[in-house]
């Protein structure tokens, strides 16, 4: 990214969010914007993998995509976690696909054998190659880390450890939901939106739309105790929820009676209903300018949900994700017209779900990558 063009994009952006107007609309609708973020933010950031569950095992495994890049995490034979790239050292093929357990990593390709530590174990017909050592092959790894019940995965080798990097996020995941690492899977939903990935995050950020567009939600959830706050690569939204009747599921035999969500920097969604324990993980995945995957794994008391988290469920796929859906692609239809190009941040001070500052917060961080990314460019030069 060049000077100019960041001078661009943050243009009246103001580090107070009661004097700011929001990042341009390019940022939002322009291939080189959307290129720069998947190297320098969702390619130097920690990303969200799966569940420790998934990862307990000896010889379990899960393959993902991030930033483009091919990878997969493995539990070696002595327990530890590791990450590699998950491509083959003799021709570049995948290795591993979807999730499961294995005892070695074989390419299915030419059948290339690597140990769960990574090192080449063996390697067909290679014996009569000239200075070839079975021994000096090992795949490249990636940085892992174990966090609050839950695993994440970081493409930049001198990435701080989310654990010190996020600050106080863990301390708070424990106190509002403790049994987060006891949960189990228990369902998915995918989606397809024609938005892009910032708009989708702009709109997570912020309750200010809720009287107006989530009907059902703010009867769930009470929204004169609704704080954001906003701490370093992370934002808390709290509020009292799931006490008395409402129009979006049965809450009559709730435990958890709070709303507690974080977002954390830059596309990941934690998420605690009211109900029986339970976190939703809404992973936010960008494919393009303006288009972005989404999941939502719900991980609750047990695998099957009762009849509550069924209705629950269906009201976050039927109803509020068809609301949302609806706003991001309107907002992403709008931004590329003539007729826009920032809109004002709107602030309260006291923080409450009516204001906009964890979206400028958001801002705020993406304009610091943009930043950096110029600072190494020029420091290379």
């Amino acid at each position: 990214m060049s000077s100019e063009n960041f001078a661009h994009i943050a243009q009246g952006w103001d580090p107070d969010p009661g004097a700011s107007m929001s990042l341009h609309a390019d940022a939002y609708t322009q291939r080189r914007f959307f290129d720069v973020d998947r190297e320098v933010i969702i390619g130097r950031s920690w990303q969200w993998l799966c569940h420790l569950e998934q990862l307990q095992a000896p010889g379990s495994y899960v393959a993902a995509d991030i930033a483009g890049t091919p990878i997969v995490a493995v539990r070696d034979g002595e327990g530890h976690l590791r990450a590699f790239f998950n491509v083959c050292k003799h021709r570049a093929h995948q290795l591993l696909s979807g999730s499961g357990t294995t005892r070695s990593i074989t390419c299915p390709y030419h059948a290339w054998t690597y140990t769960l530590d990574g090192s080449l174990r063996s390697a067909r017909h290679t014996q009569d190659l000239k200075n070839f050592e079975i021994g000096s092959v090992c795949l490249d790894e990636v940085a892992i880390e174990e966090f609050s019940g839950f695993v994440f995965v970081n493409l930049d080798p001198r990435a701080t450890s989310l654990a010190t990097s996020s600050g106080e996020l863990g301390a708070e995941i424990a106190r509002w939901a403790p049994d987060v690492a006891e949960l189990t899977f228990a369902h998915r939903l995918t989606y397809e939106i024609r938005s892009n990935w910032k708009n989708v995050v702009d709109n997570f950020l912020e309750c200010y739309h809720c009287h107006v567009a989530h009907r059902d939600f703010v009867s769930l959830v009470d929204m004169d105790t609704y704080r954001v706050t906003t701490h370093g690569i992370y934002s808390s939204h709290m509020a009292e929820a799931g006490k008395n009747e409402n129009s979006a599921y049965d809450v009559s035999s709730a435990t958890v009676t709070d709303h507690a969500v974080w977002w954390l920097w830059p596309t990941t969604c934690l998420m605690r209903y009211p109900g029986r324990g339970n976190m939703i993980v809404l992973n936010i995945v960008p494919m393009g300018p303006d288009l972005t995957h989404e999941t939502y794994d719900f991980f609750l008391e047990t695998a099957d949900p009762n009849e509550a988290e069924l209705e629950s469920i269906r009201y976050l796929d039927e109803v509020l994700q068809v609301e949302d859906i609806g706003l991001v692609e309107s907002v992403q239809r709008g931004m590329q017209t003539a007729a826009f190009s920032q809109g004002r941040i709107v602030n309260d001070p006291a923080g409450s779900g009516l204001s906009e500052h964890a979206l400028h917060h958001f801002h705020g961080l993406v304009l610091d990558a943009y930043r950096q990314s110029i600072d190494q460019t020029e420091e290379g030069h």
